[in-house]
């Protein structure tokens, strides 16, 4: 199942949230979305400096992943960032394929 990193942060009424529910709370919403479309939160953190928290879920694939996005945007409430995660061996793969490519102004 395809993994993704989430970086986020709680906006106005999303930081009164985080207050009201705690982190565990918090925590427990977001493993509840992602159970509701066959996903997984493998570890979740919240953090100091540019981030308010961090997670990494499996997602079946881009297109539920999206909806997810869309549904936590749209609240207003969090801004999110997402990354696309590789494990090695699929590193491998990549590196092994041979696509053809002319660079600008070559």
């Amino acid at each position: 199942m395809p993994k993704y990193l989430a970086q986020g942060n709680y906006v106005g009424d999303g930081l009164k949230g985080l207050l009201k529910d705690g982190g565990s709370g918090r925590r427990a919403a977001v493993e509840k979305l992602f159970k509701s479309l066959g996903g997984t939160v493998e570890s979740w953190y919240y953090t100091f400096g540019e981030y308010d928290f961090l997670g990494i879920m499996d997602v079946p694939d881009n297109v539920t992943l999206a909806s997810i996005a869309l549904t936590v945007r749209s609240s207003g409430l969090v801004t999110v960032k997402t990354t696309v995660l590789m494990t090695p061996e699929e590193m491998d793969e990549a590196v092994k394929k041979s696509p053809v490519y002319r660079a600008p102004g070559q």
